[in-house]
């Protein structure tokens, strides 16, 4: 029984790692390995090998749409800049466009960040409040509290969202250069790098100047209510008490 079990668990751990792993495989490996495998294996020219490889991110990014039944605008967004830039490059002819593509999507999500950051609607949000409340009804009302009344929680909030902006265009412009200045076969798998030290920077810094305050405000503010609860209900508790106890004049003796 032992064994059966150990070998259950063993499994199901495969299939959640398999499970975390698999958008990384769609997005990064499939295309990447698509790529030397058309250029290198089957002679492709470097143009149609890029356009080739970005069928599966392009087909997967439209899945998406469709399968939510509503508008997601990230989603469509990226589906946008995908099809409009294969399809330039198809035109330019130019297998480094086909690699700075990504840049406008790096760069359009960024510029729409600060443009919700400077209208007092933080994009970033969204993503980072489920990971700080950690679906606690406690939590939950301190950040509602906090968001209310606190400004140094509401501008650690816009930071969060502002550092990843500007990590996402300092992403382009390093992209692009990359793209018009290192061989297109180092970009296809530089331009990933690239994305993936982007992405570190950003959990890094927005969460040293965002999400990591943020944080630690609801936990300070969540275990301060929850005690002032504590306290509230123990007044009740010695009122009843004192009523309860008999006056002196009902302990003398009747006279």
């Amino acid at each position: 029984m032992t064994n059966t079990g150990t070998t259950k668990g063993n499994s199901t751990d495969r299939r959640s790692v398999l499970r975390n792993f698999a958008p990384l495989l769609i997005d990064v490996a499939v295309p990447i390995g698509a790529y030397y495998l058309l250029k290198n294996g089957f002679g492709m020219s470097t143009l149609m090998a890029l356009a080739l490889s970005s069928v599966v991110p392009a087909v997967r990014t439209g899945w998406g749409v469709l399968k939510s039944r509503e508008v997601n605008g990230m989603a469509a967004l990226i589906l946008f800049v995908n099809v409009v830039s294969l399809l330039l490059s198809f035109v330019a002819g130019d297998p480094r466009l086909m690699i700075a593509k990504d840049s406008a999507v790096s760069s359009t999500i960024g510029i729409g960040i600060i443009v919700s950051v400077v209208l007092g609607k933080p994009m970033m949000t969204a993503g980072m409040k489920p990971w700080v409340v950690k679906g606690e009804a406690g939590r939950e009302a301190a950040w509602a509290r906090l968001h209310a009344g606190s400004a140094r929680f509401r501008r650690a909030e816009r930071m969060f969202s502002l550092v990843w902006g500007v990590v996402l265009l300092a992403e382009c412009v390093v992209r692009v250069v990359g793209a018009y200045t290192l061989p297109v076969d180092t970009m296809v798998w530089a331009g990933n790098v690239i994305m993936v030290v982007a992405m570190a920077l950003g959990f890094v810094v927005g969460g040293a100047l965002g999400a990591g305050p943020m944080a630690a405000m609801v936990v300070a503010e969540a275990k301060s209510a929850a005690g002032e609860g504590r306290r509230a209900g123990e007044v009740p508790e010695a009122r009843a008490l004192v009523r309860a106890e008999p006056a002196p004049a009902d302990l003398a003796p009747a006279g």
